[in-house]
């Protein structure tokens, strides 16, 4: 066989060769030790959190080391791709702090590795399949899709491996004459690897997260360039990966039983393979079973990330939980740099879970309370004033006309040692401030037992003594004054010491007093609050609780 004949014939409009793109892709002048990591997604539409995981891992890789981070859009499935996926996938993870630094991110794309989708990279495609015909380690094959099946069947019947190798394929030696005839009659063939690995025989790769891996070598052919002209993603990676200089590549584990493919098509080329890093996916203890599972797109609506942008929270603070999952020492890093930026932590792929990692919304919603106690009220209000522009336009318009009210209210036991942590996105932040406003007033606590054959004549002695010209210290000593002359304990640890002699405890008294005018019995200070809402409010609020009762 004239290897080099059969090559033109395949492909007689591909002039370039793959040493013409080494001229135009050439090594990245990057510092040493610089490390170049690409996000490459298939435009399908929905963007889920473990695209943010491994994005985060991408980004942390390359930055941490004065590298670059580009995003490749893998468009070679019609099937499979949504108008529109792109600008919304960009959105999204810019919105969650993801910035690329080339790539797909704009119209025309940014950098000089382009382009950065696949179905406009097909020449390059073709011209290494090309150079791997005219190797002989590439021929076309002509099988049709009953033939494969009938294979296969009769592959599952001995209990043999499946798939098309060796004598299974009846086209890897055919000779230049039958594939003229094939060609002539108007078939359109894929183009196959020609494998010549041994399964007794085994490789060895370092991968970033897993360390040494030994496995056996590859033995299918499998398709490298299907016909449509375009590649699979097997080989689409490879030559891709290669042109674009990627040092690291972060990807899900379930690509492991590729990685034979992936070495020995790295190594057909001639090149290099880069440091291959397989995550773990995201799991969770489901709440059914008590089992560990993966998360699912059907049953987990926490895996769309529209779920946290929907809810408004912080991405500071989802990016801050991903953070203590994608490093095992990244919060005792936390704990010591209370104040500094996550990017000065010296993120190591090395120290990226290996068996599953473990995703807990009831930390994330920690996690927040803890970034959330850090923010000033100014940029609480910020915040949840974008989040209400995009999902409450009504609350927005009152936010924007009250913005010294609505930052009063922030501004409630924020600051100082021990700042509030109940806050943990915009959602819940609009419902936990809802007592404030008249027509979101619900009662939500009842009134506490003990004070049950009391509670008109404390609100009516409360409101009686009401001067909103108190200071908090005055204010609560008619309160305490209040409990005492009602048969109560001024303190609670009196009470506790004698109960058989008091009713209750001014504790009790004043939680009466707080679920007449904010509907529960458990808020943040009780005489901050009156103060913001004013006195009229506030009588209001008692007068209706005691019509109420």
């Amino acid at each position: 066989m004239d290897y080099r004949e059969l090559a033109e014939l395949l492909f007689p409009d591909i002039t370039k060769t793959p040493d013409d793109y080494e001229k135009i892709y050439p090594p990245r002048g990057l510092p040493q030790g610089a490390r170049v990591t690409r996000m490459a997604p298939s435009p399908t539409g929905f963007i889920h959190l473990g695209n943010l995981y491994g994005a985060m891992a991408d980004e942390r890789i390359a930055h941490s080391t004065g590298g670059v981070c580009f995003l490749r859009i893998e468009d070679t499935d019609d099937k499979r791709e949504v108008e529109g996926a792109v600008p919304v996938l960009i959105d999204t993870l810019s919105y969650f702090g993801i910035n690329f630094d080339e790539g797909a991110v704009s119209d025309p794309p940014k950098g000089e590795y382009g382009p950065y989708y696949q179905s406009m990279r097909g020449d390059i495609y073709k011209a290494c399949v090309k150079r791997l015909v005219e190797k002989g380690m590439a021929y076309p094959c002509f099988l049709t899709e009953d033939e494969i099946a009938e294979i296969r069947k009769g592959q599952e019947a001995r209990k043999e491996t499946p798939g098309i190798y060796g004598s299974y394929s009846k086209y890897r030696d055919a000779s230049l004459e039958e594939v003229k005839a094939h060609l002539s009659a108007g078939e359109i063939p894929v183009m196959r690897f020609r494998s010549e690995g041994d399964p007794s025989k085994y490789f060895t790769v370092t991968d970033g997260i897993r360390g040494k891996l030994s496995m056996p070598q590859n033995t299918q052919d499998v398709v490298i360039l299907k016909q449509t002209g375009l590649p699979t993603y097997h080989f689409a990676h490879v030559v891709d990966d290669h042109f674009m200089r990627t040092t690291h590549v972060v990807r899900g584990e379930e690509w492991l039983p590729s990685l034979p493919i992936h070495v020995q098509l790295f190594d057909a080329m001639g090149w290099e393979y880069p440091v291959f890093c397989h995550n773990t996916v995201l799991m969770k203890v489901d709440e059914e079973t008590g089992q560990k599972r993966k998360l699912s797109k059907r049953k987990d609506p926490e895996l769309g990330l529209s779920y946290y942008k929907q809810l408004g929270y912080f991405p500071e603070a989802v990016r801050e939980y991903l953070m203590t999952i994608l490093n095992s020492d990244y919060e005792e890093w936390r704990a010591a740099n209370p104040d500094s930026d996550y990017g000065l932590f010296a993120f190591s792929p090395e120290k990226m879970s290996n068996s599953g990692t473990m995703f807990d919304l009831s930390k994330l919603n920690d996690v927040s309370k803890d970034v959330l106690a850090r923010k000033t009220a100014e940029e609480i209000y910020d915040f949840c004033l974008g989040w209400a522009e995009e999902y409450r336009p009504g609350k927005a318009a009152d936010m924007k006309a009250r913005k010294d009210f609505y930052l009063s209210i922030f501004s409630i036991d924020r600051g100082g040692e021990k700042p509030r942590k109940d806050l943990v996105y915009a959602e819940q932040i609009m419902k936990f401030i809802s007592y404030f406003f008249d027509d979101e007033f619900v009662k939500e606590d009842d009134y506490p037992a003990e004070c049950a054959g009391d509670l008109e004549k404390i609100l009516s002695g409360y409101i009686a003594g009401y001067d909103p010209a108190d200071d908090n210290s005055a204010w609560f000593a008619k309160v305490r004054s209040l409990a005492s002359g009602l048969g109560y304990a001024e303190k609670p640890k009196d009470y506790k010491k004698a109960p058989e002699q008091y009713k209750g405890h001014v504790g009790h008294v004043s939680s009466v007093i707080r679920a007449a005018v904010t509907g529960r019995t458990s808020s943040p200070d009780l005489w901050t609050i009156q103060q913001i809402m004013g006195p009229d409010m506030v009588k209001k609020r008692i007068e209706r609780a005691i019509d109420e009762l």
